[in-house]
């Protein structure tokens, strides 16, 4: 079975950053899912509205070699796709809020192992009691 490895973000304007978090998350794994957060996600944690639309950042990942399949998040519920997905391992980037996700997976009753390696916040997926 393919190991999935999931990576999240806006990735408004994609930088050497977001690309360094793709080539590090491929590497965890076979498969690279990055979801797209909705633009009314943005806004809501952010504040403001991306310069680009959520097609837009969809278009400007399309071409990267390691990403696999590129995702909308969902509007309502933006760990939803974590379930649908059930990713082996979620990579997140040195500016993400850990603490969101961890509290998340303490919620569903999932068995998790966090670590840090290069400025990537590390989640492996171990076992989901939803």
């Amino acid at each position: 079975m393919k190991k999935k490895v999931m990576v999240f973000g806006t990735f408004d304007i994609l930088h050497q950053g977001h690309l360094f978090l793709f080539k590090k998350a491929k590497e965890l794994g076979d498969e690279l899912y990055v979801i797209i957060a909705k633009d009314k996600n943005v806004e809501k944690f952010k504040k403001n509205l991306p310069k680009n639309n959520e097609q837009q950042r969809l278009e400007n990942i399309k071409n990267i070699e390691e990403v696999n399949q590129i995702i909308l998040g969902d509007e309502n519920d933006i760990y939803k796709i974590i379930e649908e997905i059930k990713p082996d391992i979620i990579a997140l980037g040195y500016d993400q809020n850990e603490q969101n996700l961890n509290n998340e997976f303490k919620n569903k009753n999932c068995k998790t192992r966090s670590f840090q390696r290069k400025r990537i916040q590390i989640f492996i997926i171990k076992k989901c009691m939803t």
